[in-house]
């Protein structure tokens, strides 16, 4: 549940939190519908996907903002310490002090999951969310039910267990307050109650989140504005050339939608 990571060199903006936390963010300004990047699970603000769209946001003259979550990126905290009520709270300090306004999400993988959370939290200014490879309730459906007893007893008594990474980095911890605390966040148990529009794209050679996983999310979703598109050769980070322009496509198309349908409204 990772994206790559590049690295760009201007300071970030800091957002202070009540626990004495800060979450790093970068803003563009712009008009119309704010856009706000949802990184994945152990990943930060500074990959290819999010950066492409920063590029055609500036462009375009769009607002939009990306930032790192407790223990990711150059934000502050320990890792181990995160939670996905945790990383939930530190996407909508970004919303409300923030970005504020109208705002359409994109959520990348564990970031399509706190897309939801959070969209559930604020339908009236969630406008619209880009889900990439969402992957809802992951903590207990792709990692929980797929351990073995012993990496299940491992976490139970010792408190984590160091899953090794695919992409790179270091092993890295899944706690026990991370799957107990995942568990209160599950959506996927009945209709989830969103009526934005929603566009989904997953590639069908994800090792990390399977399509049909995907699919199970859109049919979940309670709105009838949902686009899914399967990518037979994608894999999970979807960034090649042919996938960055295919996610700046959607993104850019459901803003027309959105504001279209604002014009005709008003």
């Amino acid at each position: 549940m990772t994206d790559e990571t590049q690295i760009t060199g201007s300071e970030p903006g800091r957002l202070s939190t009540s626990d004495g936390q800060t979450i790093a963010y970068h803003q563009t300004a712009g008009e119309g519908t704010g856009l706000i990047w949802l990184g994945g699970f152990k990943s930060d603000m500074e990959g290819a996907k999010v950066l492409t769209l920063e590029s055609w946001a500036q462009e375009a003259g769009r607002p939009f903002t990306r930032f790192d979550y407790f223990g990711h990126g150059v934000s502050s905290g320990d890792f181990r310490n995160g939670t996905i009520s945790r990383w939930r709270d530190d996407t909508l300090r970004i919303l409300d002090e923030v970005a504020k306004g109208p705002q359409i999400l994109i959520g990348s993988s564990m970031g399509g999951w706190i897309a939801t959370l959070v969209a559930l939290a604020r339908p009236e200014q969630v406008r619209g969310i880009v889900f990439i490879a969402p992957a809802p309730d992951f903590t207990e459906l792709l990692m929980w039910q797929t351990y073995s007893e012993e990496v299940k007893r491992e976490i139970l008594e010792k408190g984590e267990w160091l899953q090794p990474s695919e992409y790179g980095f270091d092993p890295y911890p899944i706690t026990r307050d991370l799957i107990e605390d995942g568990r209160k966040n599950c959506v996927l148990h009945g209709p989830i109650d969103i009526k934005c529009p929603a566009r989904i794209l997953q590639g069908m050679r994800d090792p990390d989140v399977p399509w049909e996983h995907a699919v199970r999310f859109a049919k979940a979703l309670a709105t009838d504005d949902v686009a899914a598109t399967l990518i037979k050769n994608g894999d999970h980070r979807l960034s090649d050339d042919q996938n960055l322009a295919r996610l700046v496509d959607s993104v850019e198309t459901l803003c027309w939608e959105i504001e279209g349908v604002d014009d005709q409204a008003g």
